[in-house]
C-alpha cells in the first residue's frame, strides 16, 4: 500500500500578508504596554516634562509606522486582534 504525499500549497502573498499580520500584532501588543508603562510613569509623576514629551513622539511615531506597515499589508487595526480562541481576543 503506497501512500500518497501531500503537498501543501501555499500561495506566497497570503504567506507574506500572514507573517505580516503576525509581527504587527506582536509589535501593537509591546506598543500598547509600553503606552500603559507610560502612561501609569506620568501619573505617578516619575517623568520630566522633556521624557514625557520625548515618549509621547515616540508613541505616536510608531503608531505612524504601523499605519503604514498596516496600510503595505492591506491589513485593518482589527486585524491584528487575533482570537486565541477560548482565552479571547488578543488585544
Amino acid at each position: 500500500m503506497s501512500t500518497a504525499r501531500r503537498r501543501v500549497e501555499l500561495d506566497p502573498d497570503s504567506v507574506e500578508r500572514d507573517l505580516a499580520r503576525l509581527v504587527l500584532t506582536v509589535i501593537e501588543l509591546l506598543r500598547r504596554l509600553m503606552e500603559q508603562q507610560a502612561l501609569r510613569r506620568v501619573e505617578d509623576g516619575g517623568l520630566t516634562e522633556d521624557q514625557e514629551e520625548r515618549i509621547g513622539l515616540t508613541l505616536m511615531l510608531l503608531e505612524d509606522r504601523m499605519e503604514l506597515l498596516r496600510t503595505r499589508f492591506g491589513l485593518k487595526p482589527e486585524d491584528l486582534n487575533i482570537d486565541l480562541g477560548p482565552l479571547g481576543p488578543l488585544l
